[in-house]
């Protein structure tokens, strides 16, 4: 099987990037476990400072503020830098590595509870896991969750982090096997650290509520429990998100859409094989600097400057219509990609908002009446409010889901 070959790269390409040199990081400061896989200390969280982000930096981080609070973080935590082998499954299982974040309670407790949590969309290589400081996403999971009792784990992704490669951004083969292999190299850290787990959950906010459901999809297909899994602002489906924000605008949407836009067009070109892809979709005035906010020369900021307000005036007139057709093969390929139509053996929960300026409700809720037409396990939507943006429906449903969790464990 194709995708048990991957799972197994991991142990090939070992001898090949094992004593690579990789940017950002000092490898003398690295504990090699085995394999090319390593791990450092980065830094830690006392109470003080987790409670300061469950308050004041949450207040900052909310676009519209809520009523949502946070019980009290219980312990410290431990953050830990991983470096790990992986391959890139559409570039021929290419050997490459990546890294990830490991948040451990800094207690006497040696058994915990492991949440896996796959990161949003961001415009820069290092707001990800394992830079927590640069990703207030992530510092909210390590508060609500390793300041109470869990293990978080989060892969960077392929093209995140101290990765060299370019962004695989929505690549669906690509993400799982970033997941996947970060899970093995955690296993094997928290081993070393004479830490164990018990139960696996999973969570995700947009762009990682995506990578969370493909994770899911090959947890289950190679028989590996998942006690429970919860999104955030789920794009399931990326044809039916594309295309709406292509043909149906709504005045919520945000000019930062043109940047996803960008990121996914590039990211197809590329690991899809679809050369000149981005020239034949984006209008002139646009393209170099779409090449270059994808290839991080520079940022969000820059870009915003350039770019217009909406999808339909980014992109050539001709390449919009063509949402219309199966048979071209950018769209075809979001096809693909979708992410939920399968029977599931993990519960899980879809959180939404009515005033989610990304992914509209109908998008968010896919995954419910699918299962309900097949008959799979428990898939529930949960309303985050009628002023619940996207920040906000991720805030609601972290707060949501580790109540939902730890009730899962008590039984």
């Amino acid at each position: 099987m194709r995708h048990a070959r991957n799972w197994m790269m991991l142990v090939l390409c070992l001898v090949l990037v094992g004593s690579a040199q990789r940017a950002g990081a000092d490898e003398s400061d690295f504990v090699t476990v085995q394999g090319g896989i390593r791990y450092r200390l980065i830094g830690t969280y006392d109470v003080e400072r987790l409670n300061k982000i469950v308050t004041a930096e949450l207040k900052d981080f909310e676009t519209t503020p809520s009523d949502v609070s946070f019980p009290a973080p219980q312990n410290g935590v431990k953050l830990y830098r991983v470096i790990y082998p992986t391959v890139i499954p559409e570039r021929n299982n290419q050997p490459t590595e990546a890294s990830g974040l490991i948040a451990a309670p800094d207690t006497n407790a040696r058994v915990f509870p492991l949440l896996s949590y796959q990161h949003g969309t961001v415009f820069s290589k290092n707001e990800v896991p394992s830079f927590p400081e640069q990703s207030m996403e992530t510092r909210l999971l390590i508060a609500n969750f390793a300041g109470n009792g869990y293990v978080v784990i989060g892969a960077d992704y392929i093209g995140k982090g101290i990765s060299t490669a370019p962004d695989t951004y929505m690549v669906k083969e690509s993400t799982i096997q970033a997941c996947m292999d970060m899970l093995s190299a955690s296993k094997l850290v928290l081993a070393d650290l004479g830490l164990e787990t018990k139960g696996l959950f999973l969570s995700g906010w947009s762009q990682g509520s995506w990578s969370t459901m493909m994770f899911r999809n090959r947890l289950e297909t190679f028989g590996i429990p998942v006690t429970a899994a919860a999104t955030a602002c789920t794009p399931s489906a990326p044809y039916v998100l594309m295309t709406r924000w292509i043909n149906k605008q709504t005045p919520l949407d945000v000019s930062w859409i043109v940047g996803t836009v960008t990121l996914l067009i590039n990211s197809y070109e590329y690991y899809y094989d679809l050369p000149e892809l981005s020239r034949a979709a984006i209008k002139p005035d646009y393209v170099q600097t779409a090449q270059d906010f994808y290839a991080n020369k520079i940022g969000w900021t820059e870009a915003a400057k350039v770019f217009p307000a909406t999808t339909k005036e980014f992109l050539k007139d001709d390449f919009a219509t063509a949402s219309s057709f199966a048979a071209n093969r950018f769209y075809g390929q979001l096809m693909e990609n979708e992410a939920y139509q399968w029977r599931y053996t993990t519960p899980s929960r879809y959180y939404y908002g009515l005033a989610d300026e990304c992914i509209a409700p109908y998008v968010a809720q896919l995954p419910v009446a699918f299962q309900e037409t097949v008959g799979g396990a428990s898939a529930t939507a949960v309303f985050a409010g009628d002023q619940a943006n996207h920040r906000g429906t991720f805030v609601f449903g972290v707060r949501d889901q580790k109540a939902w969790f730890d009730e899962l464990l008590s039984k």
